[in-house]
């Protein structure tokens, strides 16, 4: 058992005896004869739990608390009362105590508590340590969600308002376009990004223990196991492919969030429960999901867009890609030959960023399927090459417009036929190419 008990009690004898039982107990304490000395020293990230006596002269038992509470929400504090106070410690709870115990307690009820409240401290801990990590990865998990697409800008959008407003969102896409990095996005970016994102996979849940699962487990030996409620209270839970979660059991999890507060295994009382809930699909999950829960997450719908619907992207996703790779393979970053550009414009990408990705990690290892030196049973033809010469060049020229059709054309020296012909051989929209201040003012030559 890891972390400490700090212990604050007036009364010298069951300080004494309460510090003697926890020690027994295998549980480290610091004991205090007064709140305002065990405050001394003490700071947001404290590893561990606070124990204390309500009736205390000076700073009272739910004084301390109050305060305590203003430094640090997630800390366990655990109350010590006696009969006459039981109501007033009930109100502490639901106000955010994490447990309170009747005097005179029994050795067994203090310990299990004692342990249960470092095991939610610890948990908390270590989430501030990931979330502290994953803002120093910022940088890696980015990239994926940058373009310059209207889909990726519109994305962006909505992403930024999602996570400001802690809304609820539903977020749909093909598999492999990239919507747990959306979700991870939203948590980094919003206010809850202090707690943690707790992921369920809802095609893995299994029925029997799903309560468990929720609410967690207790056993008479062993450490207790939060549930996914408790580890993600006041934080981000995100439900991936949301429509393999069997109805019924969408509607049990429904029922507990929108009556905020959950039953945690062991626990003597109900406890709070605040959410911001995500989920993700491939496509539209209306007629596949709990009419209660699907309402819910649509408030807010984000679309996250194929690789093949932000082309233009590609090449710097895939560098970015290759140098993730050789940083992690400690290898060289290797040459972009013309046969690796000619297959990044060419080919569709129906796996999205994973399959860009894994081209990515066989350029680095010298195993694509068109070989190191371009050769192999996967080699574009040459018409493939061409076409994805034309179109690169193609999207240099409305680039360099900022999506005006016209100057496009004269800078590529085509007629006005030939060049929309071209637009729809390969499947590109001017549009797509203007910068965002400039859309309200189409290009007169430009039917798009």
């Amino acid at each position: 058992m890891t972390g400490t008990v700090r212990l604050i009690d007036d009364d010298d004898d069951l300080r004494a005896v309460l510090e003697q039982t926890l020690t027994l107990a295998g549980i480290a304490v610091e004991a205090f004869s007064d709140a305002r000395s065990a405050l001394a020293g003490f700071d947001a990230d404290y590893a561990g739990i606070v124990l204390s006596d309500v009736r205390m002269p000076g700073m009272d038992g739910l004084q301390l608390f109050s305060h305590l509470r203003g430094m640090d929400p997630d800390l366990p504090v655990i109350l010590l009362t006696g009969h006459g106070d039981v109501a007033m410690a009930v109100a502490a709870l639901q106000q955010g105590a994490y447990d309170f115990l009747t005097k005179p307690v029994g050795a067994d009820r203090l310990a299990a508590s004692c342990r249960r409240a470092l095991s939610a401290r610890a948990l908390v801990l270590e989430n501030r340590r990931l979330v502290r990590r994953a803002g120093e990865d910022a940088a890696r998990v980015a990239p994926p969600l940058m373009g310059d697409s209207a889909a990726m800008i519109h994305l962006r959008d909505g992403l930024d308002r999602v996570a400001e407003a802690e809304s609820d969102a539903l977020i749909t896409g093909p598999s492999g376009s990239g919507k747990s990095l959306v979700a991870r996005a939203i948590h980094r970016l919003g206010p809850r990004r202090g707690r943690g994102l707790v992921v369920l996979d809802c095609a893995t849940v299994d029925e029997a223990g799903f309560d468990a699962l929720l609410s967690g487990t207790e056993t008479p030996r062993g450490p207790r196991r939060p549930g996914l409620l408790e580890q993600a209270h006041r934080g981000v839970l995100c439900l991936e492919d949301a429509p393999a979660l069997p109805p019924h059991l969408q509607a049990r999890l429904l029922s507990l969030v929108e009556a905020g507060e959950y039953w945690p295994a062991g626990a003597a009382a109900p406890r709070p429960l605040a959410l911001q809930m995500l989920a993700t699909a491939q496509d539209d999950p209306q007629g596949r999901m709990h009419p209660g829960l699907y309402f819910r997450l649509a408030r807010a719908r984000l679309s996250v867009p194929s690789l093949s619907a932000r082309r233009d992207d590609i090449p710097a996703l895939f560098r970015h890609f290759l140098q993730a790779a050789a940083d992690r393979l400690s290898r060289q970053v290797p040459p972009l030959t013309d046969l690796v550009l000619a297959r990044l414009a060419a080919h569709g990408w129906p796996g999205n960023l994973r399959e860009l990705q894994a081209f990515a990690e066989g350029h680095v290892l010298g195993l694509s399927p068109i070989g190191p030196a371009g050769d192999g049973p996967n080699r574009p033809p040459l018409s493939d090459l061409v076409a994805a010469y034309e179109a690169g060049l193609i999207r240099d020229a409305l680039r360099e417009a900022q999506g005006n059709a016209t100057g496009a054309m004269a800078a590529l020296n085509v007629p006005r036929k030939t060049f929309y012909d071209k637009l729809t051989r390969h499947g590109i929209r001017p549009a797509d190419f203007r910068r965002r201040d400039m859309r309200r003012s189409p290009d007169p030559d430009d039917p798009s």
